[in-house]
């Protein structure tokens, strides 16, 4: 991450999010709790059987993606129009969460596949789009790493932030758009679901999306602390060479 800010910008942003960080962790605790028991108890698919179960965690899962990377094209935007580095950490922090939950679900997804179709992977239309996707915000992240505290790479980073949004819609249409060509099933709608597995599914969402918040939370705090110290350290040298 960035970090190009000192301690009066950072603190009252830093307070709100540690007292942020135990609510968001009850409620992800509880939401946790409540989704296990019910993908548990949730009956079992009459085609699939107990393999669809990986249903409530794989999809989940990209909404949670989606999320994560709309976070940081929504704060690049900010940083852009107001110039503040604290919209810039929660940007790059919403990527990396997001690339965190788009590999779970590039790595969950094989293996319903393989219990489901018979291999690992085929290149769909949506397995194609979802890689590039992957590979996207993948590439924001290296470029942040490899060009640490530049604001020209910042700025830049926003933009490639709000462009690679486009690939969200891409991904979630590509079986309406590519038609017969996907092996996908078509995207879930009401009424889509069994009996008995719209609960499991929703509590899944909503654990996964309360997750994302808390990790973002998690990861700006770090890097607010990891600021502070940098600064206390930069003062401590200071009144040394005094």
């Amino acid at each position: 991450m960035t970090a190009r800010v000192s301690d009066h910008e950072t603190q009252p942003k830093a307070s709100g999010i540690r007292r942020a960080l135990p609510v968001s962790g009850a409620l992800l605790a509880v939401s946790t709790a409540a989704w296990a028991y019910l993908a548990y108890s949730a009956p079992l698919d009459s085609v699939q059987g107990l393999i669809q179960k990986i249903l409530y965690v794989h999809v989940p899962c990209w909404f949670a993606a989606y999320a994560g990377f709309a976070l940081t094209a929504a704060c690049g935007a900010l940083y852009l129009w107001k110039n503040d580095e604290r919209y810039d950490r929660v940007a790059i922090a919403g990527a990396e969460v997001g690339v965190l939950f788009c590999t779970l679900g590039l790595v969950t997804g094989p293996i319903w596949a393989k219990g489901t179709w018979g291999h690992w992977w085929a290149w769909d239309p949506r397995l194609t789009v979802t890689l590039l996707l992957w590979f996207i915000y993948l590439a924001y992240l290296l470029l942040r790493s490899f060009t640490e505290g530049s604001t020209r790479t910042a700025r830049f980073a926003s933009v490639y932030g709000i462009a690679g949004l486009a690939a969200i819609p891409l991904n979630y249409f590509a079986i309406e758009l590519f038609g017969g060509a996907a092996m996908h099933p078509d995207n879930l709608q009401r009424g889509s679901l069994g009996a008995g597995m719209g609960w499991p599914f929703a509590t899944g969402v909503l654990t996964a999306l309360l997750a994302m918040v808390h990790l973002v939370l998690l990861r700006v705090d770090l890097e607010n602390r990891r600021i502070a110290a940098s600064s206390s350290a930069a003062r401590w040298d200071r009144d040394e060479d005094f």
